[in-house]
């Protein structure tokens, strides 16, 4: 079984991480169970014949949502049979009329509409979808380890496909808030509050595109088509975690805090002006 080596927490875990991290990777893909996945899936893809036989295989239907992130959304059927049913040649298919890129990437290779073979049919598609499926299945097992870890890897693959899309400046922050893990990254970074989620989605795309204006030098996630962006995002992101979970026992100074936070606690009892 593949346990991610994954010592410190927060920006200094991270860099640590990203060291050793295709190594990693290479462990797990090599693991028999990931390995009979695939071959599953290669078996198995080239009889499908439209959206009932992927639905009807759960072991297929897990690999291939995984492939894209959806691996949640894996008993929500009817939605799954529509995207697929649809595809995405028709603008107003149910993946189009979604801001969510995931399910049109998934819509686009498994596009049953025109009564053909989907593009998952060809052997470069499927390579495609193996190795995705080995790469977001990785950070799953990182996230077990670490959650914010996973974060970190989902956001820096995700933002850079939202910044190079043709329509970033959008619908680029609508897809960021579409999708939680990404959202929870650039809410940090951007040192949001949750409750910016009750706003409505005009007043939402607004603070977002503000303060990215502030942190980054844009108003848009096209921002983050600059490498050094998306590593500031990331730092300021491990930073407004580690503010928030407060220092681990580990961090420097740690018990020296712990005492004084516990000094004056007790001498606030006692003085009168803090009632």
């Amino acid at each position: 079984m593949f346990i991610p080596a994954v010592g410190l927490s927060g920006l200094a875990g991270w860099k640590v991480f990203e060291r050793t991290q295709q190594t990693q990777f290479r462990a797990y893909a090599g693991q028999e169970s990931v390995q009979r996945d695939v071959v599953y899936f290669r078996n198995e893809i080239s009889d499908v014949a439209g959206p009932g036989d992927i639905l009807e295989d759960r072991r297929l239907l897990s690999v291939v949502l995984t492939a894209y992130g959806l691996e949640d959304e894996i008993d929500k059927r009817a939605i799954i049979r529509r995207v697929m049913e649809d595809g995405v040649t028709d603008p107003k298919a149910f993946a189009n009329r979604m801001n969510d890129p995931r399910w049109k990437a998934f819509a686009k290779d498994f596009d049953f509409s025109l009564g053909l073979a989907p593009p998952a049919a060809l052997s470069s598609i499927q390579d495609r979808i193996v190795e995705s499926f080995k790469q977001r299945g990785f950070e799953r097992a990182v996230g077990e380890a670490d959650p914010n870890m996973r974060l970190a890897m989902n956001f820096k693959r995700e933002i850079k496909l939202i910044a190079d899309s043709a329509n970033v400046e959008r619908i680029g922050w609508l897809q960021v808030m579409a999708q939680k893990p990404l959202r929870a990254v650039i809410e940090g970074a951007l040192n949001l509050p949750a409750s910016v989620g009750a706003l409505d989605l005009d007043r939402q795309r607004a603070v977002f595109a503000d303060r990215a204006e502030k942190a980054f030098g844009g108003a848009s996630p096209i921002v983050f088509r600059d490498e050094a962006n998306v590593d500031a995002a990331l730092r300021r992101f491990f930073a407004s975690t580690e503010r928030n979970n407060g220092p681990s026992a580990s961090t420097p100074g740690h018990a020296a805090l712990s005492l004084l936070t516990a000094s004056l606690a007790i001498s606030n009892l006692f003085d009168p002006s803090s009632q």
